[in-house]
């Protein structure tokens, strides 16, 4: 099948294919004397592998390490567990960041009267050049509104 058929079948666009290709995450397909692009049905399954890694937050880098693992029928199923494990731990993290940032957005929201005065602790806090108590070792931002 040509590349728009495998982007059909995988749910990976042409343009993610070549990519993948380009930075070696999947093989070149055979080409045709025309030189176009040939895939196989282990391809596409190889390509919606791939695609549900990145579904779940997966790294590219994370995502061929997957692949690799997946294609080694030698691997031990703890190595597999041990990077889904390391994966949600960052997801764990980000989610509590964004909770973080909904937390400090509606309470800057709040603290906004919404008029038409200038004064905006929304605008005012985002002005803030320096980080914050507790950013620098946690990443996280704690923020206290000046009323």
């Amino acid at each position: 099948m040509n590349i728009g058929d495998a982007a059909a079948a995988s749910g990976v666009s042409a343009k993610m294919i070549r990519h993948y290709e380009s930075i070696g995450l999947i093989r070149p397909p055979l080409r045709t004397e025309s030189n176009y692009r040939v895939y196989s049905s282990e391809d596409v399954h190889v390509l919606r592998f791939i695609k549900r890694a990145r579904t779940l937050g997966f790294s590219i880098e994370k995502a061929a390490t997957l692949l690799g693992l997946w294609q080694d029928r030698s691997r031990a199923s703890s190595d597999v567990k041990r990077l889904a494990l390391s994966h949600i731990a960052e997801l764990e993290e980000r989610i509590l960041e964004l909770q973080d940032m909904v937390s400090t957005l509606k309470h800057l929201a709040h603290c906004c009267s919404g008029d038409d005065r200038p004064d905006c602790p929304i605008l005012n806090d985002l002005a803030q050049a320096s980080p914050l108590p507790g950013e620098a070792q946690t990443g996280r931002k704690k923020v206290s509104v000046r009323h």
